[in-house]
């Protein structure tokens, strides 16, 4: 389940550092090829690519993957290790235990690890242990969940909840945008974690855009798939006649599914959240009123391996001139359709 601050959301800028949206995986690029430049061309700079070199030990430290998101980070950190015959991947349990989870980023610091990459499972509580990291010289990739200090990590890579709000607002915007006197709802997750409140004034904001479009209803869930069918079933029952939904998650979405089913409604499509393979398989199926799903993309942990290499061999990034890799990388929330689900549907998570 996905949790960033406010700061990780399109703020990089706030710790003084360049926020990059990105979709794509970092290492594995070309050098640039042009001879005509006024600056260090790629050639002269050392960057990242598949070809071994220095050997680095990676920490990975993740929250226990009690969601399909979470577990998605796991494999994708996993098997992006693999990828690389340098790269030893030294990884935790996982916990949703803070103190547990100190105790295991502690381990790994007294190991002696080239570079750590950390999920937190609470950022804030977990901000001593990164500073203590970055103390001992040994660099910190802190992934998505944000600590509450920027010296507490070298470099933040992560998801954008107001972007997918956004993004998700302006999908069902333009699909609603002939239609008189529309009516939308919205399924949001739990309403503690600001990722929720993120994913909500985005979605808001981008409503605002649209006269003809009011959000009736909002409805908290729980990123389960028994809280989104009980919560659905309760939406369902106050809303007779509506013309999208929004649906935060897409764990809870099969449960939401399952009400909406039940009470035989079809009359309004469906957006989801975070791009589950359930989600995608659905859209392409094209039986329900399931039309679409934002993503949150787990490759971000696949990234993280990535930059966690390329610090360790004290590489940049091809494709940019700076000399290092950026200290802000926020991903780019993507709206997965019947119109491009091939390109997407290997990235869908179990």
């Amino acid at each position: 389940m996905p949790d960033t601050s406010p700061f990780a959301s399109r703020r990089g800028l706030l710790f003084g550092a360049a926020a990059v949206s990105t979709g794509a995986l970092i290492t594995g690029c070309t050098s640039n090829d042009s001879k005509d430049s006024d600056s260090a061309s790629d050639k002269d700079q050392p960057v990242a690519d598949d070809k071994p070199g220095k050997k680095v030990t990676i920490g990975f430290a993740g929250p226990q993957a009690d969601h399909g998101w979470l577990n998605a980070i796991n494999d994708n950190a996993t098997e992006r290790a693999k990828k690389y015959s340098d790269v030893t991947l030294e990884s935790t349990e996982g916990s949703n235990d803070t103190a547990a989870q100190i105790g295991q980023v502690e381990t790994l610091i007294n190991k002696k690890v080239d570079v750590l990459v950390i999920l937190p499972a609470d950022g804030k509580a977990l901000t001593q242990v990164g500073l203590k990291a970055m103390k001992a010289g040994i660099p910190v990739v802190n992934l998505d969940r944000v600590f509450a200090s920027p010296q507490a990590y070298r470099c933040w890579i992560g998801g954008d909840n107001y972007g997918m709000g956004l993004n998700a607002g302006h999908y069902i915007g333009e699909k609603l945008k002939g239609k008189k006197n529309a009516k939308v709802v919205e399924l949001a997750g739990l309403d503690n974690l600001e990722l929720t409140k993120q994913r909500s004034k985005g979605f808001d904001d981008a409503l605002k855009n649209y006269s003809n479009i009011e959000k009736v209803a909002r409805q908290a869930a729980e990123f389960t798939v028994e809280s989104g069918q009980s919560k659905m079933a309760q939406l369902l029952q106050a809303q007779k006649n509506f013309d999208a939904l929004w649906n935060h998650d897409d764990d809870q979405g099969v449960g939401a599914l399952r009400a909406i089913k039940q009470a035989g409604r079809d009359d309004f499509l469906m957006v989801g959240g975070a791009g589950a393979l359930s989600a995608m398989q659905a859209i392409e199926s094209d039986d329900s009123v399931l039309k679409a799903t934002v993503l949150y993309p787990p490759t971000m942990a696949a990234s993280a391996i990535d930059l966690a290499r390329a610090l360790g061999q004290s590489k940049g990034v091809s494709g940019m001139a700076e000399l290092e890799i950026p200290a802000f990388i926020t991903l780019y929330s993507a709206v997965v359709d019947k119109d491009n689900l091939s390109k997407y549907m290997s990235t869908g998570f179990k």
